[in-house]
Order: structure tokens, then sequence, then C-alpha cells
């Protein structure tokens, strides 16, 4: 018996889908990580709300959903025409783009600026997103909605976002409650640390209550994963990927497991390359990144990862269509589909069956 409830390493044409768990919907849709692992668990995920034409692209022919809404947030949550099956899910989900609060990124300079950001090639304040797709959950009231985002959105300055967030949920009828989980534990082999917001409707929650704290009651939920950890060399296809470029002459003298900058920091050099790093094939990859020129490199030879592995290490299906998109890319934005299956598979084991 497998020691991994989900196996990381799946293709299209040998998963059963059996859509008898829930109808789900998905924002922010994506490379689609979460829809497969929603679709992974047993639920139906019945269509997507995306921005980008050619993430949309991808998700329609990966997917064939019953709906598509080809639309921003800001206005898909006030369109008056939408579906009856979008009234009545099990689950609303969404992974609101995160950059702004994203540890790596400028955040507190970018709060409240419009940005170009890749999707779909238009400004948007990507700090008030997140509370778009709560006023869509107002809306509709499926049984559950579950965010997804960066951890950084808890940390430091970011936490009066996260307060006013746990407001916005209370406002729009549900009992939240957030979990910083990692998907290293869950059998991905990537260490990726995400916050995931689990709101569930205030009316059917009574059975599920304990007191959390002298003031508080939550619905009580386990959503600890302690899966033993999957090394790179498990799965290493031994294939070279993209050249390093200038990255190269800091290969050989970096150590397995290091970050360029830490060597350079060790040794009092002065550049400042904190998205790159040389793996150990004896741990999991670090987090994905999304752009293909940085992230992490290869033990033994001075390249990239090959997309063949790459693609393990997102945990994404081995007979994925990528179209003309870069798998990293894709793979960097999306939640890992085993990550997203073993979360909606406890949501359903300890709420939803019982409802």
């Amino acid at each position: 018996m497998s020691k991994h409830r989900y196996n990381y390493n799946w293709n299209l044409k040998d998963t059963i889908f059996t859509k008898n768990k829930g109808k789900v919907f998905s924002c922010f849709a994506c490379g689609s990580g979460s829809t497969m692992g929603y679709k992974l668990a047993g639920f139906d995920v019945i269509g997507c709300n995306e921005i980008d034409p050619k993430m949309m692209e991808v998700y329609k022919v990966n997917h064939n959903p019953k709906y598509t809404f080809l639309d921003g947030i800001q206005n898909f949550k006030d369109r008056n025409d939408l579906p009856e099956d979008l009234y009545n899910l099990d689950i609303l989900d969404g992974s609101p783009p995160c950059s702004s609060f994203s540890m790596m990124g400028n955040r507190e300079k970018d709060w409240g600026k419009k940005k170009k950001f890749s999707e779909g090639k238009i400004l948007q304040i990507l700090d008030t997103l997140f509370f778009d797709f709560i006023d869509l959950g107002k809306k509709l009231q499926p049984k559950i909605i579950i965010a997804e985002n960066v951890p950084g959105l808890i940390l430091r300055n970011a936490k009066k976002y996260a307060i006013k967030i746990l407001k916005e949920f209370d406002k729009a009828g549900y009992i939240v409650q957030y979990f910083v989980l990692n998907a290293a534990n869950m059998g991905v082999p990537q260490e990726r640390k995400r916050i995931f917001f689990i709101a569930l409707r205030k009316d059917l929650s009574t059975k599920f209550l304990i007191q959390q704290d002298l003031f508080t009651q939550v619905p009580k939920i386990n959503l600890k994963f302690n899966e033993a950890k999957i090394p790179i060399k498990d799965f290493d296809s031994g294939k070279p990927g993209n050249n390093l470029g200038y990255i190269e002459k800091y290969w050989k003298n970096t150590p397995p497991g290091v970050s360029v900058y830490n060597y350079l920091r060790i040794t009092k050099q002065k550049p400042k390359l904190f998205s790159y790093s040389k793996a150990n094939f004896n741990k999991p990859f670090r987090t994905i990144l999304t752009k293909h020129n940085v992230g992490e490199f290869r033990e033994d030879i001075p390249t990239y990862f090959h997309n063949e592995d790459l693609i393990k290490g997102g945990s994404f299906l081995c007979d994925y269509n990528f179209l003309d998109l870069k798998h990293k890319y894709l793979i960097g934005m999306s939640v890992p589909p085993v990550m997203m299956a073993n979360i909606a598979t406890e949501i359903y084991n300890q709420w939803l069956k019982h409802i």
C-alpha cells in the first residue's frame, strides 16, 4: 500500500474521476492546478472564471468545462446572468493574485497601485481582488469557500489585510479559519507553503462547532498532513533543462541545497541573487517559480531542470496539454493538484458528507 494518498506521477488516461463528492466552481483558475486537485478527489468542477485568454484556452483543452467566464472578478461578481448551478455549489474555490503580499515582491510599495501583470495584461489593483472574490461568495452562498494565497498575507503589515478578510467573510455569512500548509507534507515533491482560508456557511456550521478559546467557536476540522517527503532523486529524469546563462559561473562553487545568495554572502561577495539555488537531490524541489530562467538548478550538471521533472515536482498530469505556454510558468502559478486533492478530501470527509 502506498504511503501517499495520491500519486504525484499520474496521467489523465489512467485516472477515473468519480464526480460524486459535490460541485465546485473555480475562480482565478489559472493553470487549473486546483481544478485537477478537486477532480482527483472526486469532485465535479463545473466551470471557471479567468481573466487571461491563454490560460482559459489551456483550461478548456484539458477540462472541457460546462461553464467558462473570461472576465475580471470585479465584473464577474456583478453579473446577473449567472447559471442556476452556480447558486447551488458545494465549494467556491479561488486563488486571488498574490504578488502584492509575496515576501519576494515589493509588498507595501505596491499596495493600492494598479499593476499590469501577465494574466490578461490588464491594469488592476491586486490587493482588492480577494474582497471581490468574497463578494462573489456572498452572492452565490456556496456551502464552503476556499481561498488560497501566499503566507506573506499574514506577516508584518499585511496582517491588516488578513484581518479585513476575516471580517468580510463574517459579513458574507461564513465562519472562516486559515491554515498555513506545505505541499511537501502532502505527497508533492515540492516545498511550497501556502495559506488556505476555509470558510463554512454559518447555517451549516452548528453541528461542527467547538470552543476555540474563551470567546470564539469554530467548526472543527483537522488539516494536519504528515506524509513522507519525496526527494528529487525519486523521479529525476537526468535530462538537462535550460542553460544557466551568467549564473553558470556560480554553479560549481554553490553547495547542493544552498542558494547562490547564501554562497555569495558567506564568501563575502556582493551580488544579491535571491532567486537562484542549487538543488539537493535528496530533498524535494524548493518552491517552483514562474520564470524559466530563475529558481533551482540541477546538482549534477549546470542547467535548470527539464520540463519532465518540473511537471512531477508540481504534481501536474504527465500528459497535461500546456499548448504554447511555458511549463514552468504555468506550474509556478498553480496550486499543486495533489495538495488541493488532499485538502478537498479532508473537507469532504469531515464536513460535506455530514451536511
